[in-house]
């Protein structure tokens, strides 16, 4: 790693480095959206873009790795506000409700979660990474999978499925669009349905 740039206080490690590109990354996007650049990152950090680059080979990828950086908190925070929620219908309507009621506030897990970033390739990256949003999030719930009979596959296919319904409504939220008691009533009915044993 060189030591010159990083406004004359150079990281110790490439991890140290790596966490001063997220971190203000992060503020970027928190400031503009999705709607960064390597060169804004470079200059708040006072290093060139090849810096950045060596770390990460896209804005795309700076941007994708920035919103997993913040998804750890949105799932602490959901896992907060769905905690006690024992039974699978009641978890994954409240979870559903309370991630799409959040997203229109939260520009990092809206970046994993949104379709149709500009670059196809980095689409399919995304969509892995939010996969594993998804997982992560049904993993957290206090529903006992194993008692009702889900497998780990279930529990896969359970998070796919999840995240399937908060990308559509992402995309289209309804005309007009359901909040509240009215989104979470549609919710159990449908999506509940999903998961009744």
């Amino acid at each position: 790693m060189r030591t010159h740039g990083w406004s004359g206080s150079a990281p110790a490690s490439d991890e140290e480095a790596v966490e001063r590109i997220l971190a203000a990354a992060g503020r970027a996007i928190d400031e503009r959206g999705a709607d960064l650049s390597i060169a804004d990152v470079a200059r708040t950090l006072g290093v060139t873009r090849q810096t950045v680059y060596r770390y990460f080979p896209s804005t795309e990828a700076l941007l994708v790795e920035a919103a997993v950086h913040a998804a750890a908190d949105f799932l602490d925070r959901l896992a907060e506000h769905v905690h006690g929620l024992t039974e699978p219908e009641e978890a994954v309507t409240e979870a559903i409700a309370t991630a799409l009621e959040w997203l229109p506030k939260d520009k990092h897990i809206g970046l994993l979660v949104t379709p149709g970033r500009a670059d196809a390739h980095s689409e399919s990256v995304t969509s892995d990474v939010a996969l594993q949003f998804a997982n992560a999030m049904v993993r957290r719930f206090d529903v006992d999978w194993t008692a009702l009979g889900f497998s780990d596959d279930d529990l896969d296919e359970l998070a796919e499925y999840l995240l399937r319904i908060i990308q559509s409504f992402v995309v289209d939220p309804g005309r007009p669009p359901r909040t509240g008691e009215a989104l979470r009533g549609f919710l159990r009915r449908w999506v509940g349905a999903a998961v009744r044993r």
